[in-house]
Parts: C-alpha cells; structure tokens; sequence
C-alpha cells in the first residue's frame, strides 16, 4: 500500500512545501497565540503526548479485560483466564505479556455508547466524544465533523520542535473493503489543514520511507533556504497588504519550510536506525512495526499518534466468525508484542509518565457466541485501557454484570475518556473552539474528566 493523502485531498508533499492549504487564517492566528499562552502558563499538564492503539473493529472485552471465567460456556467462551502483576486481576490467557505490566494501566470496564451497528459511527464517537447515533447506511467523514483530538492538539498545543504534530498510521482504515475513509480521524471542522499525517505504507517494508517530508529530488537545503529568504521578502508586502491574513499566511509557510528541513522529523521515521533485536520485540509485521514507529515520533516531539489496527472495519477485530481463532492465532499475540515492547520501552527511556498510552474499540463484543464460533457488535458494555500520562496504575474503574452485557457500576462514554486524555495533555475539554465559519463548538461535545481515572 503507497503512502497517499485521503481521496479529494492535497497531498501532504504539497500542504508542506506551499504552506497554504486548508488553513485559514483564524485558526492559525488562535494556534500561535495559544501556543504563546501556554509557553507562558504558570500550569504545567500532566503529559505531553499521548499513543492510541485503535482496536479497529471492536475487540472482545470478554476476551482480553474483563473475563467471566463462572458465566455458563456459550458466554465464558474458550480462553482461560491468568493472573496479573495486579493481585486479584486477571486477563486472557493470550495476553502474557501485558498481563506482567497491568501495574501500570487503568482498566475501565464500564464503557457504553449509542453506535451499535455502523463501524463508522463507532469509531467516530470513540475517537472525538460526539455521539450523534446509529445508522444503517455507509457513513463517512464531512467537513463538519468534531476534531480527532490530534487535530485538537495541533491547533491548542502544538509541539515545540519541528515535527508533525499529529499522525495516523498505518491505516486509513475504510468502512468495509470497498467503502470511504472512516471518520474520527481528521480535521473536521478546524479545517483539513489540521488533519494527522496519513502514513499509508508499510513500517515493516524494506522500501519503508515517508517522502512528504523529505526535499525533492532537484531541491538542497541550501536552495531551499535561498527560496524561503526570497518569499519572506515578497511575504512582507503581502502581509502588509492583507492585513492579519496574509501575516498569517507567512507564519503558516515558514512553518512549512520549518518541517522540511527539520532533521528531527525526517530521522524520527527512519526505523532503520532501531537495532534488528527491538524491531523483533515489538514484531515483525505492519503493527508491531507502527507501534514501534509511534514510539520514535513521540521521542521527536509528535503530540499525538493513533494506531488504527485495521484496513477495512471488517478485516481485524470485527470477529463475527471465528473470534477464537483469530484472537489466539494472530491479534493478541501480535498486541500483545507491541504494547508491551511499547511500554517497556517508554519507561525505560523515561517517557512513561509524560506520554499517555491508550488501548480501546470502537465497541466491545456480545456477551453470547454465535453460531459461526463469534461474537457479534456489543456498544452497551466494553472495556478499554489506560496508562502513563497521570493516569493510576494497577486500577480497574466500574464493573459490567455477570455477563459482561451491561455497566453494573460507574458507567462512562467516550467523551469522558476522551475529556480526561485531554485534560492530562493540557487542554481543557469544556473550552468552546471555532469552526472555519467562526460558529462555537464545545471540544468534547460531552463527557467530562474522570478524576478517579487519575494519579
């Protein structure tokens, strides 16, 4: 698969080396002077960037988080359940790994939201907290859609280096094999000069590289240079014939010079520099590989990351047949390697108390398995996992029922995880940001921060 921009897009080559699209010049104008504000603010956030592994599909939370190993079988399904570094927790059996650093994560087990049909809706409430209900047509991204929180994080906390603030790998996951992009993972209504870097090929392919931050082939560094000294100059009469727009304009394009010449950025993708032995830890395969490339781009200064471990809805954890299976024979074990290489890898390097780590679906799976040995969409209770960042260790918030059908305690929505992620990055979630027309939406549309979530 070729590294491409989403269809109807500028490509992400040309966004960079013109420093003019999509943005205007409100939104920049708010991203600079916020970015002052928070150089300047007296309140330091709890972390700094934050890793979403997206279970695209809808992993099985009575299979990874919250077994009932007492349920009758057709609920309990095939996996036993192993104890963890939190006395008295367990998880599947097919998660060794993580089981040894459950010390370190919040395990929320009372998730729910409105979606339970369209994948697209799902994972578009998962991912920006805006719950607008079910449908049964195709669904996928507008204009007005609610910000994915990268998007957020590179308009209200931007990154202090030269580097992407927000990437998207290695899938822009379509809803089915045939169908558009899935929303939640763009700009929505900042604009599409807000949207992630798409990173659409292969971590794991020897040919691996990102040439939209890379100079053509004709232009040095020293041209490059020579271009932007020359356009600064033409900038200074445009700026002062334009006003705040075209002064906003030169700002945005030295932003993008900025990006092409930044070393940082181009080595943080280079994951030929990684040994062959940390490569193998976290996997030798498109995911491993992304979670792997998601810890380099967070150590260069990216804010926010999200895995989305999917090509199409269907292809991964939507496990209407054969659940078992494919959990044992490939997903959790090759989850299983990247988180924890992940984890591993942020402590070591002293990274793990400033860099949320985060683990969920678009929703869980149904509580009884079906005939073709799966189980089925299930929005009304699933599970997700939290880590790093502030967020408290070794803790489970909320409970389902004996069955794992319902919240029997504490039940939140994706705008409370959603709310209390950014809260830790700094940002506050009940905040009203502008649109491209001006108009006032409320960050997280609802939801608020969960305290007992928290160190």
């Amino acid at each position: 698969m070729e590294l491409r921009p989403p269809r109807n897009t500028l490509s992400r080559r040309r966004w960079l080396q013109t420093g003019a699209a999509g943005i205007g010049a409100l939104g920049l104008a708010d991203l600079l002077r916020l970015q002052a504000f928070a150089a300047g603010s007296a309140a330091k956030p709890a972390a700094d960037a934050c890793i979403v592994l997206f279970l695209n599909g809808g992993p099985s939370h009575l299979d990874m988080w919250d077994l009932k190993p007492d349920a009758p079988a057709g609920v309990r399904g095939e996996f036993q359940s192993i104890a963890t570094s939190v006395p008295g927790y367990h998880v599947g059996e097919h998660l060794p790994k993580v089981a040894k650093q459950m010390h370190r994560f919040t395990v929320v087990r009372s998730m729910h939201h409105r979606v339970n049909n369209a994948h697209a809706l799902a994972v578009y409430t998962a991912l920006t907290g805006h719950d607008r209900g079910d449908a049964n047509m195709i669904v996928g991204q507008a204009a007005t859609d609610y910000p994915t929180p990268g998007a957020a994080l590179a308009r209200l906390r931007p990154p202090a280096a030269n580097v992407v603030p927000s990437v998207v790998l290695p899938y822009l996951t379509k809803e089915g094999a045939n169908g558009p992009p899935q929303p939640g993972f763009f700009g929505g209504f900042l604009g599409r000069g807000y949207d992630p870097l798409f990173v659409l090929k292969d971590p794991n392919a020897a040919d691996f590289g990102v040439p939209e931050l890379a100079l053509p082939g004709e232009m040095s560094t020293e041209r490059l240079a020579a271009r932007r000294s020359l356009l600064a100059g033409f900038g200074r009469h445009d700026a002062a014939a334009l006003g705040d727009s075209g002064r906003t304009y030169d700002q945005y394009q030295q932003r993008a010079f900025d990006l092409l010449s930044s070393s940082a950025a181009q080595q943080a993708l280079e994951l030929g520099r990684e040994p062959d032995a940390a490569r193998e830890r976290y996997g030798r395969n498109i995911y491993g590989q992304s979670v792997l490339l998601a810890r380099r781009l967070v150590e260069a200064g990216t804010r926010f990351v999200t895995i989305s471990w999917a090509p199409d809805a269907n292809a991964t954890w939507d496990t209407h047949g054969g659940n078992f299976a494919k959990l044992k024979g490939t997903l959790l074990p090759q989850f299983d390697a990247a988180c924890s290489s992940l984890v591993d890898d942020l402590v070591d390097r002293g990274l793990w108390d400033r860099t949320i780590v985060a683990v969920f679906g678009d929703f869980g799976r149904t509580p009884t398995v079906n005939k073709n040995a799966g189980r089925d969409h299930w929005n009304y209770c699933y599970s997700l996992m939290l880590g790093g960042g502030g967020f408290r260790g070794g803790h489970q918030f909320g409970a389902s029922d004996k069955t794992g059908a319902f919240p029997a305690r504490d039940p939140l929505v994706p705008g409370d995880i959603l709310a209390t992620i950014y809260g830790q990055l700094g940002i506050d979630p009940t905040q009203m940001v502008h649109d491209q027309l001006g108009r006032p939406h409320r960050l997280v549309a609802a939801g608020n921060p969960v305290a007992d979530l928290l160190l």
